[in-house]
Parts: structure tokens; sequence; C-alpha cells
């Protein structure tokens, strides 16, 4: 009965959704004040419908009803309760439920929070936003329903991919769709935008949070993803350019770059037909990483689904959406003519910058992503796209625009002096062209070291260059230390925002540099008792044993690590066997120094001789990864309680002091 009462709730979403989708965009046209306001309701009535169909989904894996198909497929009484209820996201029609749960979760949240946005433009971005919830509904309803009854029930299910039974990847999805579908307010606020045919400074400082929230948690998703990567598949590596990560890159490039561009819309009512091209972009390639994990053309350990209906499904609603998207933007954008001019030297310009070179990363990557499914499909061969390309052409991209985003903070609005700027960053040049040489020279002074060199010194340049910049906003050191304290107690938190953004690249710059130049990898058989040595470290084998888990059995090894002597810690990594279904897992033990991570992996017994195969790594500056994203992710937060990113806040103007002001009869 549950079940039926989900799908039900399912049905009569879809039908709201189709009132939320028209009725308002006619108000709005006619000036109606009460069919417009008709979308707030409809809002909060299509969350509560999805909400019980998400709930109730929810309450069949908590109760193991294996009664629901997609229960029996994805779930087992023996799982533990994390994973049972992350099970719920766990597969292909459960995730599309969690994308429509946001999706009108979103959409509530413009309700309620965008009660200062002016009618006509909440009404028709309310409706957009129904409308793209109407097309998944369609999508689940027809196709992927998860609410379908098995009968006669199994005694028990078949349980959860083994590789998706991990804290990491049970929060991974959420974070992660939380930030695709938070791209579809940017493109519902810019169709509207383009309805209306008005795109404003206020229309940037409406859909800026927005396009914040959804790169925040977009880059918290992909950071976690990366992680569990790390330590789940037990490879010793955190990204490989799988096609499902490049579909999570994409928009993440391309939202990067339409928060960049919403800031000069903001600023100097410039550029605004290009952020609106961006939104509807962004969205799209949302749309796009969406096709690749559920159509089947791609081999991924991330993909949820290989039926190619559902594919065809996917691809039709991104013709439709972004294609009927663009085609209105052709008719709309000459008339979105920018209002303020500025000079090629100018902070206008520096962003700019930063978006033709996002703009040429994310179309890189989308070529190196998708031209192996378009040799494949006109019978040139197969073709494999792999790290070496996307190395070779994305790295380059971004030398410029790290140098890029320690300057252009230091310029002014509409004509800017580099020459001054590059004056106050000298002691990030200083700096980072120091620890260049240094690098260099460490490592050999072979050609093959500048790659590592120039990277640790562009992650200096950035993080020298945005504290100076902070620095000279507060004019530390040049006024009194009360001035200081006092300016920057005055500075917008957006400001702060920007600096631990930029910052975070930084570390993740850094990162990225040196766990990829000196990283060691030791493969070899050990048997109990045995040491080997790695970049100093000391990895002892104490053998291994049969350990039973929950719902798998496995072998751990016991690895004692220690340095110069001294034990430091002891490592125990597992080789799983799950049962439900049947797979092998790698289950890696890492120890953090903070600085560094020494990682053990133990495998199979070795065949006709003692001992199991081992791989041991040193993994230097790898935390900086997670610092990294997590400092981005906190400046996205501190940018967010700004004031001016509060959507619908007022300016309240004091009264007038004096007579004037005084009430009649006073």
């Amino acid at each position: 009965m549950i079940a039926e009462l989900g799908h039900y709730a399912l049905v009569l979403a879809f039908m709201v959704a189709l009132v939320q989708s028209t009725v308002p965009l006619i108000g709005a046209h006619r000036g109606d004040a009460v069919m417009m306001d008709l979308a707030r309701p409809a809002a909060l009535a299509m969350f509560l419908l999805v909400g019980t169909a998400f709930a109730a989904l929810t309450y069949a894996y908590v109760v193991s009803d294996f009664s629901v198909i997609n229960v029996a497929e994805n779930s087992h009484t023996d799982k533990p309760m994390l994973y049972k209820v992350s099970g719920v996201w766990g597969n292909h029609e459960g995730s599309l439920l969690l994308w429509i749960t946001i999706l009108v979760t979103y959409a509530l949240a413009v309700a309620l929070f965008g009660r200062n946005l002016p009618p006509t433009l909440r009404a028709r971005t309310l409706a957009v936003q129904a409308m793209i919830t109407a097309g998944f509904l369609l999508f689940i309803l027809f196709t992927s329903n998860p609410f379908l009854r098995l009968d006669p029930a199994p005694m028990d299910g078949r349980g959860l991919n083994p590789l998706l039974q991990d804290p990491g990847l049970a929060f991974h999805p959420p974070m992660l769709y939380l930030g695709y579908v938070g791209f579809s307010m940017a493109f519902s606020f810019a169709v509207a935008a383009l309805i209306e045919g008005k795109v404003d400074a206020a229309w940037a400082r409406w859909v800026r949070p927005w396009t914040l929230l959804a790169w925040m948690f977009l880059t918290l998703g992909i950071a976690l993803g990366s992680w569990w990567a790390y330590y789940e598949l037990g490879w010793g590596g955190w990204w490989y350019w799988d096609p499902v990560e490049n579909a999570s890159f994409m928009p993440w490039l391309a939202g990067t770059a339409l928060l960049h561009s919403a800031i000069v819309v903001e600023k100097r009512d410039a550029l605004k037909s290009w952020t609106i091209l961006l939104a509807i972009l962004t969205f799209g390639l949302s749309l796009l990483g969406t096709f690749l994990v559920r159509s089947g053309i791609i081999t991924s350990v991330h993909a949820f689904a290989s039926d190619p209906t559902r594919g065809l499904f996917v691809l039709l609603l991104l013709g439709v959406s972004v294609g009927g998207s663009l085609m209105l933007y052709a008719v709309r954008a000459p008339s979105l003519k920018g209002g303020g001019l500025f000079a090629p030297v100018s902070r206008e310009g520096s962003l700019l910058l930063n978006n033709l070179l996002m703009a040429t990363a994310t179309a890189t990557v989308l070529l190196g992503t998708l031209y192996p499914v378009f040799a494949d499909a006109l019978k040139l061969g197969k073709v494999t796209v792999g790290p070496p390309f996307f190395n070779a052409v994305f790295v380059p991209l971004m030398v410029p625009l790290i140098l890029t985003m320690a300057i252009g903070p230091m310029l002014s609005w509409k004509r800017g002096d580099v020459k001054g700027a590059l004056a106050r960053l000298w002691l990030a040049a200083a700096l980072a062209v120091g620890v260049f040489v240094v690098t260099w020279l460490l490592a050999g002074g072979g050609l093959d070291d500048v790659m590592a060199a120039v990277g640790l010194g562009l992650a200096v340049w950035l993080l020298v260059g945005v504290a100076v910049e902070l620095a000279d906003r507060v004019k530390l050191f040049r006024a009194p230390l009360g001035e200081s304290l006092r300016r920057a107690g005055t500075l917008p938190r957006a400001a702060f925002g920007m600096t631990l953004a930029h910052a975070g690249v930084a570390l993740v710059v850094a990162g990225v540099t040196v766990s990829s130049y000196w990283k060691e990898e030791r493969v070899q058989v050990m048997v109990p008792g045995q040491t080997v040595t790695v970049s100093g470290w000391d990895f002892t084998f104490q053998g291994a044993r049969e350990v039973q888990g929950p719902n798998y059995d496995a072998v751990e090894g016991s690895f004692v690590l220690s340095r110069d002597g001294e034990q430091i810690a002891v490592l125990t990594p597992e080789k799983r066997q799950y049962t439900s279904p049947p797979m092998p897992t790698t289950e890696a033990a890492i120890h953090t120094t903070g600085w560094a991570d020494l990682y053990a992996v133990v495998g199979d017994a070795a065949q006709g001789q003692p001992g199991y195969v081992t791989r041991l790594y040193f993994e230097p500056l790898v935390p900086f990864l997670w610092y990294g994203a997590l400092l981005m992710a906190l400046g996205g937060i501190v940018s967010l309680t700004d004031r001016r990113h509060r959507v619908g806040a007022p300016t309240r103007k004091k009264a007038a002091a004096g007579p004037a002001a005084k009430p009649a009869g006073a």
C-alpha cells in the first residue's frame, strides 16, 4: 500500500507540474496577479507530493519490502541500515527520484525565499522549473517507475553493488545532485529573463546565490567522489578522467565561469548575453551527464544503467529543454545589449579571460569524453581517450588562468593598471620564482621536471597573491592595526569568500602537482616479517587473517608502519568478498600525516609461493586536495552569508532627522 501511495503521489505531482508550468506563464503575460501567485502554492504542493514518494521508497528499503522490484534488486536484509537508506539512490530509479526531489526542493526555496522577486520573474522562473520537473516525472513514470511490484516476492534481495556500500558513496550522489540540479535554477532564471526580454544587475543579483549554492554542492560532490575512488578502489589514484568523472567536472567548469560572468553583469551591466548562454549550457551539461550515466554508451564504475530506451528519453529531454532555450536565446539575445564599456586591462577583462579559459577547458573535456562515442557510432573503430590527452590539453589552459586569478582582483573596474597590480604582487612573484627554481633543482634540473616546478610555483603565486590582495584591501602594514581591523570588519563577506575559494584552488594545485610527480609505489609479494621501505617509511608485513563482516568475508592484512625505528601506526587493509551480490572489493588502509598519506593494499595469496601480493604507496600532499576542496566550499558558504546575496533583502532607508520627519500635530 505504501508503494502504491508513492506511485500515486508521483502521478499527482505530474498533474501539478503541468498546472505550474502553464498558468503562471499565462498570468505573467496577462499581468494577472492571481494566476502568477498560483506558482507558489503549486511549488509547495509538488514538494509535498514528491517528498511523499521519496519517503515511501525509503520506507520500502528500511523495512526490506522485497515485493517492490527496486528494493529486491538493490537491497538485502543483512545490509547495515546506512546502506539500506543509501540504496534508495544507489540505483537508476531511486537516483532519478532523488533528482526530482531536489528539483522541487529548489523550486520551493525560490517560492519561499524569493518573496521580493519581481512577481513576473518569479512566476516565469517557477514555471520553467516546473517544466523541467514535468519532463523528469514523465521519465520516471513511463520508463523508470521505482514502485513496480514483484509477485511472488523473494525471501531476500540481491543486495546493493558492494562498491557503493561505503560512507563516501552514501553521501556522494546527494551532494552531486544538489549541484547538478541546483544549476536548473540558474537555467530557469535565464529562460525567464529571456521571456521577459530583460537582463540587468538586479537579475544577476537574484541568480548568483543559487548558482553559488549549486557550485558549492557540486564542488563537495566531486571531492567526495574523488576521495571515494582514492581509498575504495585501491589503486592509489584520485582522478582518472573517467567519462562519468568528466560528466560532473564539465558543469563545474561552466558553473565557475557563470559565477564570474554574473559578477560583471551585476557590477558593470556587461556580458549579459554571454551570462544567459552560460546558464543554459551549464544546466545542459548537467543533463548531458545524466544521459551519459544512464544511456549505456559509456563504461564506468559510476554508471547506473545501460538501457538505451532510458538514454533516448534523457536525450530527448536534453534536446527539448536546451534546444528550446537556445532557440529562445537566438531570438532574444540581440536585444540584450551590454551597458558598461571596459578596457581589455580591467577587472571585467580579467573575468572575461577567466570565462574564455574555462569555456575552452570545458569544450576540451567535452571533446575528449564524446569523441570515442562518435568514433564508434561512425564506424571509425574503437578509440580510447585517456589521461595523456586530457593532461596534455587541459593543464596548459590552467596556467594562464591561475596567473590571472591573482592579478584580476587587484585591477580596477572599467580600466585597470596591470603594472601597478604586478608591483603590489612583488612578494608573490618573488616567492613563486624562488619555489620554481628550488623545486626544479631538487627534482634534478631536467626538462621533465619543469612542469612540476611550474605547478608548485603557480600554487605559491596564487596563495600568496590572494593573501596580498586581502591585505591590500584592509591596508595591512600601511595603516594602524586598528584601522586595518576596522576595514576588515566592514569588508563584504563575499570578499572573504573569494579569498578562501581562491586559496582552496592554490592548495588543490599544490596537491595535484606534488602527488603526481613525487608519488612512490611498490608492488611485491610479502611474507610475514618482511619489511619494504617506501620513501623512508618502513612497512613490515605481519601476515593476514580471515575476518567476517556483516555481509562479506575478508582477508585482512596487517602492516606495522614505522620510521627511523619508531612505530607510527598499524595498517589493516582488506580484500573483501561480498555474497549478495557476489563481488570482490579492495579496502585500502591509509595513515595520514596531514602532509602525506601512507597507503597499503593487500591482494590475493601468491600463486606457487608463500605470501600475499601487496601494494604500498607514499602519497605526498594528497591531503591538500581535500583541504582545498573544503576551503573552496567554505568560501562559497561565507559568500552566501553576504547580505547582498540574500534574495530579496531590501535596503531600508533611515527616516530623515529633523522637523520634517515629525508626524503631523507633533
